[in-house]
């Protein structure tokens, strides 16, 4: 491994030069800095990350805590979110907690280990206390898509409680008045607010409260096999709040197993917007989380809380969504009351 000797000996500098050409830092005239930087590409050097540490107090490096990078709406925002953090300089450390606050905790101590200098998260549950020693060692934190029970926590997500909501006065627009609400984790908070909102929105237009199903497993075939179940009932509902895309796909594929018609016997929404809502037949409507700006919000706050600790000011900043309408829904028809 080449070091700063190395890369002195190759360009002809002193090693005070090359270290101010590393750091940036000290004045270096232009014709000597480029021939330390021919000489540090040609040797291939890489700093000492714990030697970088030493001298800046800083790592350079962000953590990042989903509950799945196989869910495709967090796939995406940490892929954007990874993005413009090595555009502000900064590498991520990503990590899948599968909603368990064990792994969480696992990931929290290891994390502390890399002396990261900040944390970006969407948390399992809503206690500060899984992020402590973290808080303790002055690691700024940011909640993604959920907030955490804090008033001195910054949190950045969707409104998602406005986004259940949006998704059933959809349908209740469309003339339906048999609505349910289907989904999955019943554990995650997003989902809890989306299926409250589809409730308020309901009991606000003076409807039954809509039959809720939320079940463990957030998968398209568990989604769909809770979808049966609510199918199968004599008074199966018009209409369906999926609490996501995933669960929304999942209900569509009961339905049609079933022999039940999209949209003319039963309309379906669904929530996030992923890439495939567009291409499932028929395409599905669904409510649009602003993935770009909950990136841009996040890492505009942490970056505020690691550059300049005293001014930042912690927020809870809630955006809002959209109603993506397709062909998944459509009026109810003349006579809910007769099942087909």
């Amino acid at each position: 491994m080449a070091s700063i000797k190395d890369i002195a000996r190759l360009s002809g500098a002193g090693i005070s030069t090359v270290s101010r050409v590393i750091n940036n830092s000290g004045y270096v005239s232009e014709a000597t800095r480029k021939r330390v930087e021919q000489a540090i590409a040609e040797l291939d050097y890489r700093p000492n990350a714990g030697a970088r540490v030493m001298r800046s107090g800083r790592s350079n490096l962000i953590g990042l805590l989903v509950p799945s990078i196989k869910v495709d709406f967090f796939a995406r925002l940490s892929h954007r979110l990874e993005r413009r953090l090595f555009d502000q300089g900064y590498q991520t450390l990503i990590c899948s907690t599968a909603e368990d606050s064990q792994h969480e905790a696992e990931y929290v101590r290891m994390l502390l280990a890399q002396q990261i200098d900040g944390l970006l998260v969407v948390p399992v549950g809503d206690q500060p206390q899984a992020f402590d020693k973290l808080r303790q060692a002055g690691v700024p934190i940011v909640a993604l898509d959920r907030s955490l029970d804090d008033p001195a926590a910054t949190s950045v997500r969707a409104d998602h409680f406005g986004g259940g909501q949006l998704a059933a006065k959809h349908l209740i627009d469309l003339g339906h008045e048999r609505i349910a609400v289907l989904g999955a984790p019943a554990q995650s908070p997003p989902v809890q607010a989306r299926a409250a909102g589809a409730v308020q929105a309901c009991a606000a237009q003076g409807l039954p409260a809509p039959t809720v199903m939320l079940g463990p497993d957030h998968t398209v075939q568990d989604c769909a096999a809770l979808a049966r179940q609510l199918l199968d009932r004599a008074d199966r509902p018009t209409g369906i709040v999926g609490t996501s895309d995933i669960a929304a796909i999942g209900i569509m594929h009961a339905a049609r197993a079933m022999g039940i018609d999209i949209p003319s016997q039963l309309s379906v929404a669904g929530f996030d917007d992923t890439p495939l809502a567009s291409y499932v037949f028929p395409a599905l409507t669904t409510i649009a989380q602003p993935i770009d700006r909950i990136a841009d919000e996040a890492i505009a706050a942490l970056l505020e809380m690691i550059r300049a600790p005293s001014d930042a000011v912690a927020k809870d900043t809630v955006l809002p969504v959209a109603l993506r309408q397709r062909e998944s829904t459509g009026p109810a028809a003349p006579d809910e009351t007769e099942i087909a």
